[in-house]
């Protein structure tokens, strides 16, 4: 098991993963339709765009943390 003291990490980690792969998939399925070789299509664009959010949630949950339990508490 990871360390509780990664749970940020591990959390992002998820996030993106999870958020990335149907997001990506959805726009390829948008943009090119049913068609053949769309699960590859899809997997090299999840690869791009996990890349990308990984570092971002990293960068921005703090930020948006705070946000959110301001506009929660009010």
């Amino acid at each position: 098991m990871i360390s509780a003291k990664y749970l940020h990490q591990v959390q992002a980690a998820l996030l993106s993963c999870f958020m990335s792969f149907i997001m990506s998939g959805a726009i390829t399925l948008i943009n090119l339709g049913l068609v053949e070789g769309f699960v590859g299509a899809w997997l090299h664009a999840w690869i791009f765009a996990w890349a990308l959010a990984f570092p971002t949630i990293l960068l921005v949950f703090p930020f948006a943390r705070k946000l959110a339990m301001k506009i929660a508490s009010k």
